[in-house]
């Protein structure tokens, strides 16, 4: 895939990144993102530099990356003792269905 320089505003700085074909309105999107939690934290916060502030901004984004990724593995979890509770009640009830059949056969 191709991929090309494009600009986006961080903070009130201009920066250019190299973003691939087709994936520049989900680079702009997460550019308003970093944007939005880059003003949130200047609002609530006594930081003084703009280094700080997007420091900041970035270790939140870190920590609810992490908590995203452990809640994603917890429900992947879930879901995989789901599946093995309906083999495991299909599979039974297969084989109670075999029992069954060769018990009326008898």
């Amino acid at each position: 895939m191709s991929q090309h320089k494009i600009e986006i505003i961080i903070g009130d700085k201009p920066v250019k990144v190299a973003c691939p074909a087709g994936q520049e309105s989900a680079l702009l999107s997460a550019a308003q993102e970093l944007n939005d939690r880059l003003g949130k934290t200047r609002t609530n916060s006594t930081l003084h530099s703009s280094d700080q502030a997007l420091m900041m901004t970035a270790l939140n984004l870190a920590h609810d990356l992490l908590q995203l990724q452990q809640s994603v593995k917890l429900d992947q979890q879930q879901t995989q003792g789901r599946i093995q509770l309906l083999q495991s009640t299909i599979e039974q009830a297969l084989n109670d269905k075999k029992f069954n059949a060769r018990s009326d056969k008898g």
